[in-house]
């Protein structure tokens, strides 16, 4: 029995994972830095490039740990 994982788990998890560290990590950064919108936030400048490296992080660290939030609730962890 082969123990791969179903591409459109990965691609989903990729997805969601990036998805809710942007929604979440942007939110809470223009919040500290009130850069909030009425339709939810507009970050440049400094406070973009903390959320890039908000980004990269959890995805480094989720591959560290051995599978992203998604990842594991999707099943689509190696």
């Amino acid at each position: 029995m082969s123990n791969s994982v179903s591409t459109w788990r990965i691609v989903l998890a990729a997805v969601l994972d990036f998805l809710t560290v942007f929604l979440l990590g942007g939110f809470v950064i223009a919040a500290l830095t009130g850069n909030t919108t009425e339709g939810g936030f507009s970050l440049n400048g400094w406070p973009a490039v903390v959320l890039l490296a908000l980004i990269v992080a959890y995805f480094v660290i989720g591959k560290r740990l051995g599978g992203t939030l998604w990842k594991r609730i999707l099943g689509a962890v190696r």
